[in-house]
């Protein structure tokens, strides 16, 4: 009895184009808000198990959640701000279909005959 010999399968398999790693500072600020995010989550549910209970904590364990609401908020925002601001400054990478590229190759050959008759 022959045995066939099997194909082998990778266990990691690169894909061709994934999606672009976060820049820095953006990456930074989402990990921050997932981190507060959390911990605001948490507290909720404390909150809300202390005040099942009857416990004495529910009164500033709420107080510290509504607290933590604001930060988790704030959070949240920076993440968008952070990447706004990233944009702005590093420019937008454009893509090869983009539309902003295609105007400028039909510009470009506009005005090539344009020059080369002008000289």
């Amino acid at each position: 009895m022959e045995h066939e010999a099997r194909p082998v399968r990778q266990l990691w398999v690169e894909d061709e184009k994934g999606r672009r790693r976060l820049p820095d500072p953006v990456r930074a600020a989402a990990v921050r808000a997932v981190l507060i995010t959390s911990v605001t989550l948490i507290q909720a549910m404390v909150a809300f198990f202390c005040s099942l209970a009857g416990s004495w904590l529910a009164f500033p364990v709420t107080i510290t959640a509504v607290a933590s609401t604001v930060v988790a908020t704030w959070s949240v925002l920076d993440v968008w701000i952070t990447r706004q601001v990233w944009q702005q400054r590093n420019g937008v990478v454009s893509e090869p279909s983009s539309t902003a590229g295609l105007l400028r190759r039909e510009r470009r050959r506009e005005e090539g005959p344009a020059l080369s008759e002008a000289a």
